[in-house]
């Protein structure tokens, strides 16, 4: 059976990302930067889909059920002259929850709790603030998602998923995965085994 190809987009940046906040499940809206690397993705989507001989009407379109997700899909499927409602949400895509941590930024959150904060600088993948979701666990779901997906799909959701999925299908090692910085306004492919980014 073929593998389904994943068209990634992360949500467009909000005021907290740009604040260094961490975000986690809270829903902050897109701010006009984040308004504008939507569309950028989409035009980056269009000609991807140009490339591949994809009918972009065709294709299934999923979100993670938070806000900027939601905002960032939207955007997109305008600037791809498609319905703009018409896409699917699923909550496994939902951000990595930071529980207690969430609305801080990494100094507020190491001050907040150094002995925690410690432990996840050595070991992000399995340590998660009280409250909060390890990387495991997202690495789970997020498995269990694509092997949910019969065909191609595009999907917007968040930098942890993402970077929770590149584990799950061997092409990051979790080490490798949490420090990667995933960037708004780009289209991530996962095929095959392999990732393509497109900026």
């Amino acid at each position: 059976m073929p593998v389904p190809t994943i068209y990634f987009l992360r949500h467009g940046e909000t005021e907290w990302n740009a604040l260094g906040r961490l975000q986690g499940t809270k829903d902050i809206p897109l701010n006009v930067r984040g308004r504008g690397q939507a569309v950028q993705a989409a035009g980056i989507l269009a000609d991807l889909f140009r490339r591949d001989g994809k009918d972009k009407a065709a294709l299934p379109y999923v979100s993670s059920p938070l806000g900027r997700a939601r905002q960032t899909m939207e955007l997109a499927r305008r600037k791809l002259e498609l319905p703009v409602a018409d896409y699917s949400l699923d909550d496994r895509l939902r951000e990595i929850g930071y529980g207690v941590w969430e609305g801080l930024t990494l100094a507020e959150s190491e001050a907040s709790d150094p002995e925690v904060y410690a432990r996840r600088l050595a070991d992000k993948w399995t340590v998660a603030p009280a409250g909060g979701e390890t990387y495991a666990a997202v690495q789970l779901r997020m498995r269990d998602w694509y092997e949910s997906r019969l065909v191609d799909t595009v999907a917007v959701a968040h930098g942890g998923t993402c970077r929770a999925l590149m584990v799950a299908l061997g092409i990051e090692t979790p080490a490798s995965a949490a420090e990667l910085y995933i960037e708004q306004g780009a289209v991530y492919v996962f095929g095959d085994g392999r990732l393509e980014k497109h900026s």
